[in-house]
């Protein structure tokens, strides 16, 4: 991050000058605003600390060439006198703070920490948006079923309002892929989209994650940090498994829906955000309301408009365009060339469940091309639990003649046996090929007594 010191006292910009290099800021100085304009039209400038009071022209003034220059310099404006007119009308005119003289060292510190953090969000989104714009495009969602068409155009009506969005449906249908979709197919498609994962934070981590904290605010809070809301501020915020949310947490989330302003952690300070939230969950919402778990008011937040994505298994004319996706695009990245799926290959993988999803689609197709010994993928290149499906000469196993509940439960354990193999045991992503938790997982191994 590059830094220009503009003041007229030699004193003052040696001092200033010499704590930044000694930080590690490449610094440079000039001694008048005219002179700082110069170097700021020959060099890569990102942050100006200007003097208010300068004998050719003042901080204002400077402030407002720079920013007609590059409107992405952030200005932040030095003066003895710490007049409130003068901050306001620097503030309005672009500035992106305010210091007194004279400077607090630390303060200043504390403030191009803040700076830097900022360009840095600015860059990713940047580059996230950059990456993503094309690919998730309302338009390019894959599918040939009805039931996705629907989804679609469910989406593509509601992607121009504000109202929230609710996304149903099990683990790896592509709810993540659909949040993005509507985003980019909206008005706020140049501003953030910012996703939180509430099933991989603590509660407390969340709630920071989320409304940010101020520095001191719990132990490990050495400084300020901006949340997810302050980031996505006029753009969308995604909460994938919104189910998790703590109930403390859920009462918060509440309030900034119904309120559009946040508090940090440990702040008072009421901060306004613009954001339009999309939520999505693999858990019935509904039966956690019944059994206290969820707050009835906040699931009426969330859900203005839900979008029930189906699983895989149940819209099977999705698989040849996202297999043929997949396929194209693993083959480029592993350099692989042209290559297809053998008949015999294709038969099996339109008869396979999925309990992964798209997901594990993605990841079959993945490690069948990884594994092909040539251009065109056969059985043979397909993972073991692909291979075992019954086919013509493997008729599978006699009809099962046990009740009802035996047969739910032997084909509850298969399942169960299925992902454990696919996921190498890992009990946790086996859970979310199932669309369960890892707790009811673990309960079903103790009530089948099977071995992971």
């Amino acid at each position: 991050m590059n830094i220009l010191v503009i003041d007229d006292e030699k004193p003052q910009r040696d001092s200033l000058s010499g704590f930044l290099k000694k930080r590690g800021y490449p610094t440079a100085t000039a001694a008048s605003g005219m002179a700082g304009i110069a170097h700021i039209e020959k060099h890569q400038v990102d942050v100006v600390l200007t003097d208010f009071r300068m004998p050719d022209q003042s901080g204002l003034e400077v402030l407002k060439a720079i920013k007609a220059l590059n409107p992405t310099v952030d200005v932040v404006l030095m003066t003895a006198y710490g007049a409130v007119e003068t901050a306001v009308e620097a503030m309005k005119a672009g500035a992106f703070d305010y210091l007194t003289k004279p400077i607090d060292l630390d303060e200043l510190e504390l403030l191009l920490t803040k700076i830097q953090e900022r360009h840095y969000l600015i860059s990713e989104n940047e580059q996230l948006r950059k990456q993503l714009a094309e690919r998730y495009k309302l338009p390019n969602l894959i599918y040939q079923s009805r039931a996705m068409a629907e989804v679609a155009s469910t989406a593509a009506r509601i992607a121009s309002t504000r109202a929230s969005v609710l996304i149903c449906g099990e683990s790896g249908t592509g709810k993540e892929v659909l949040a993005k979709a509507i985003h980019y197919a909206s008005p706020r498609k140049d501003r953030p989209l910012v996703a939180v994962n509430c099933a991989a934070l603590s509660d407390t981590l969340l709630e920071s994650e989320l409304f940010g904290h101020e520095k001191g605010s719990f132990t490990g809070a050495d400084r300020q940090r901006i949340g997810r809301f302050e980031q996505a501020h006029q753009g969308s915020l995604f909460l994938d498994e919104v189910g998790d949310i703590p109930l403390a947490t859920q009462t918060k989330l509440l309030r900034v829906l119904q309120e559009r302003a946040i508090e940090r952690v440990g702040g008072n300070q009421s901060i306004k955000t613009d954001v339009r939230l999309i939520a999505a969950t693999n858990r019935p919402l509904e039966q956690m309301i019944k059994k206290g778990d969820f707050r009835e008011d906040l699931f009426f937040r969330l859900n203005v408009v839900t979008i029930n994505i189906p699983p895989l298994r149940e819209r099977r004319e999705d698989i040849p365009p996202l297999m043929d996706q997949f396929l194209s695009r693993f083959s480029k990245e592993n350099d692989r060339g042209a290559m297809q799926f053998s008949k015999e290959a294709q038969d099996l993988l339109m008869k396979y469940n999925y309990p992964g999803n798209i997901r594990e689609l993605e990841n079959i197709v993945e490690q069948s091309v990884v594994l092909a010994r040539g251009d065109k993928i056969t059985t043979a290149d397909l993972p073991s639990i692909i291979r075992q499906l019954p086919t013509e000469s493997n008729p599978g196993l006699p009809e099962f003649s046990g009740s009802f509940a035996e047969q739910v439960a032997a084909f509850e354990q298969n399942l169960i046996r299925q992902a454990l193999i696919q996921t190498d045991s890992v009990q946790r992503r086996a859970a979310d090929l199932l669309g369960m938790t890892e707790r009811h997982l673990r309960y079903k191994l103790q009530k089948y007594r099977m071995k992971d």
